[in-house]
């Protein structure tokens, strides 16, 4: 990861159930948590380092222990990984990141949940993916991680969509680049559960429509494929996605071409505008910038732009 939280829409909040787990073999103390954060911050001379980049960034109190049930190969350079959590007060808002422990790891990794809080509240299972990088925590993942691994998380961030039943209908724009999905797809499936609910209850907040623009190099890179297409598929006249690749060398299959497209252009975003829509931009910080920008300058409401840069 490395999100920095930049901007929020104020009328978002929290409210998320929990479910008693039994957690006796899961441990992590409270001294080892903070020798980690503290080394993590003193000895890092990166300037990308997560701990720093979020020191001022809002986090929960809760640091809960997590055990790995699941993980798999999202693509040539991200491994997913399923990660059942002990503490039941330990809760989260779509498009959040964690801190994340490693015993025996003195760097602190920090990775955006790209899971729905549904997903938590009904299984007290939380998923990640985690690009490869030479940083200690993403080694960890991909090299040594291995089913039944014990962790720790706590939940931090800013940028995040957390609507109550009596707000206000919003539509959403999510604009993701590579790795930046990940949290917009928590959002995606926050938002898929809101619609299941609405149309199962008629009641609840009532969400407007949602349209993700999604850019990678090449199709390989676009991460959950198959899951964003159900979702569009599910939702027809809801959801709407396009996927962007700049780096194609290889044909493109037939499942993807109709959504497929070259860069993602300032006329598709700008015509997305409208005083009911929230904009959520999350990728590498020139492509943050320059969508942010775009938007200000026609006139969208900063309130509106919420952005998140990974490095």
């Amino acid at each position: 990861m490395a999100c920095a939280a930049v901007m929020i829409p104020g009328l978002l909040r929290c409210s998320v159930g929990a479910i008693r787990i039994e957690a006796a073999s899961l441990r992590l103390t409270l001294s080892t948590l903070r020798h980690l954060t503290l080394t993590s911050i003193m000895k890092s001379k990166r300037k990308t380092d997560h701990m720093e980049r979020t020191a001022s960034v809002l986090r929960r109190e809760i640091v809960s222990a997590a055990k790995v049930c699941g993980a798999a190969s999202e693509s040539p350079s991200v491994k997913s990984l399923r990660l059942l959590v002990a503490d039941q007060d330990f809760s989260f808002k779509a498009g959040q990141w964690v801190d994340f422990f490693i015993p025996g790891v003195s760097v602190v990794g920090g990775f955006s949940i790209c899971s729905s809080p549904r997903l938590l509240e009904q299984e007290r299972v939380i998923e990640l993916a985690v690009k490869y990088t030479n940083h200690p925590p993403a080694l960890w993942v991909h090299n040594t991680c291995t089913l039944d691994c014990e962790v720790a998380v706590r939940v931090g961030g800013e940028f995040f969509f957390d609507p109550q039943p009596a707000d206000a209908s919003r539509n959403l724009v999510l604009i993701a680049g590579g790795v930046g999905i990940n949290p917009l797809l928590s959002i995606l499936r926050h938002a898929a559960d809101l619609l299941r609910e609405q149309a199962n209850k008629r009641n609840g907040y009532e969400i407007g429509t949602i349209k993700l623009f999604y850019s990678a190099k090449n199709t390989s890179e676009l991460l959950f494929k198959k899951n964003i297409l159900d979702l569009v598929n599910e939702f027809p006249e809801k959801i709407a996605c396009s996927l962007h690749v700049t780096k194609q060398t290889t044909q493109i299959n037939a499942e993807l071409k109709p959504y497929i497209t070259g860069r993602i252009t300032e006329k598709e975003i700008r015509d997305h505008i409208s005083k009911e829509t929230l904009f959520y931009i999350c990728g590498p910080p020139p492509m943050t910038d320059f969508f942010s920008k775009q938007l200000e300058n026609n006139h969208v409401p900063k309130e509106h732009i919420c952005f998140e840069k990974w490095w």
